[in-house]
């Protein structure tokens, strides 16, 4: 009896030992076949990296009732749940991804968030209370170094190659309230000249990294029915950026070796959903917020209105607050980018780009 109780021991032992390699090598495969994601951008994309630096309340979205639907406590996302790049990350197999400037992260293989609240690509866009696009940038050449190191220069290649980068920006460079701003020194022209012209050197410098798959957002028509950028020069703005942005990606995808993109047209989406929210399930207004449909940015009370009223089923809402999309709309959005086909997304959509696998 002792004898075969031994002997089943060692065979248990054996079994053990057996899964626990067949598990570490099936991981290991698993990590392989996983294009990390990077996010680069604004509110649109912020998981909570305004946490972490010297702002205010204006730019933050870490208090009840953000996140109600999903995070407990608010995690920082403008939403009541989770944003577009969460739902993508879902459809390629990812985990949440990090925030880059929470304490204690660390580990980022399988990609990093460096998204800000209020950021633009014009570094003097709410300069001081939000990490604009070249110092995102910055951050990731912090990263990238930290993985030669940890993991050696032909792993980090792999990543970084495989990678989809993930960038929305631009609609905080233009919503301009005074006349001291630098857009009223220069043209419309100029001026979108320069904002996209940060931006590509933005592109460029990832793709100099070895950056090489993009998922690009135009600008969401909120810059453009602002008070406060129809009181300014003459001239549609808004759309001078996304023509010239579509023929900025154009051209880099013919001058940089392997840039390849997905350019989602939020622009449009968000016009058929503010022009007909019934038709895609959705009420006038927004469900967190003051006024009339809680059109008044006060969603939380501590943006300088303290009275704000949250409605009962949020999900009846294209926007959460004043300016930021439902968890609803953005799984609507990230089904639209990940599996849209011309329509929506050119010349690529993600899950082409996921896919790929560069050499």
């Amino acid at each position: 009896m002792l004898e075969q109780m031994a002997i089943a021991n060692v065979q248990l032992i054996i079994v053990s030992c057996f899964l626990m390699i067949t598990c570490c090598l099936s991981s290991e495969g698993q990590f392989s076949k996983h294009s990390a994601l990077f996010v680069f951008g604004d509110s649109l994309l912020d998981s909570g990296n305004n946490n972490y630096i010297n702002t205010t309340a204006e730019f933050q979205a870490n208090f009840w009732p953000y996140g109600i639907s999903y995070f407990n406590p608010p995690t920082g996302r403008f939403s009541n749940g989770r944003l577009i790049h969460d739902f993508i990350a879902e459809q390629a197999r990812l985990p949440f991804i990090p925030t880059y400037l929470k304490p204690g992260n660390n580990e980022f293989v399988y990609g990093a968030n460096f998204a800000s609240a209020g950021a633009g690509a014009l570094v003097e866009s709410h300069a001081g209370f939000v990490v604009d696009l070249k110092t995102q940038l910055r951050y990731f050449g912090d990263l990238e170094k930290h993985f030669r190191r940890k993991l050696g220069d032909a792993k980090t290649d792999q990543i970084l190659s495989n990678a989809v980068y993930i960038i929305s920006c631009g609609v905080n460079d233009y919503p301009v309230g005074n006349k001291d701003s630098i857009l009223y020194h220069y043209t419309h022209e100029q001026y979108v000249g320069m904002v996209i012209g940060n931006m590509t050197d933005v592109f460029k410098g990832i793709h100099k990294k070895g950056g090489r798959k993009f998922g690009v957002f135009n600008i969401p028509p909120m810059a453009c029915n602002l008070p406060s950028i129809r009181a300014g020069p003459p001239g549609n703005t808004c759309n001078q950026h996304n023509q010239q942005l579509s023929k900025r990606l154009e051209e880099l995808e013919k001058q940089l070796d392997g840039f390849m993109y997905a350019k989602f047209d939020l622009n449009a989406e968000l016009n058929k959903r503010i022009k007909n929210p019934s038709r895609y399930g959705f009420k006038k207004g927004a469900c967190c917020g003051s006024g009339p449909l809680r059109r008044i940015n006060s969603c939380g009370g501590k943006r300088g209105v303290p009275k704000f009223e949250v409605c009962d089923n949020v999900n009846d809402y294209l926007f959460f607050d004043s300016v930021h999309p439902s968890e609803v709309a953005n799984r609507q959005f990230a089904e639209l980018f990940w599996n849209g086909d011309s329509n929506v997304t050119t010349p690529y959509n993600l899950k082409t780009l996921f896919h790929l696998k560069k050499k």
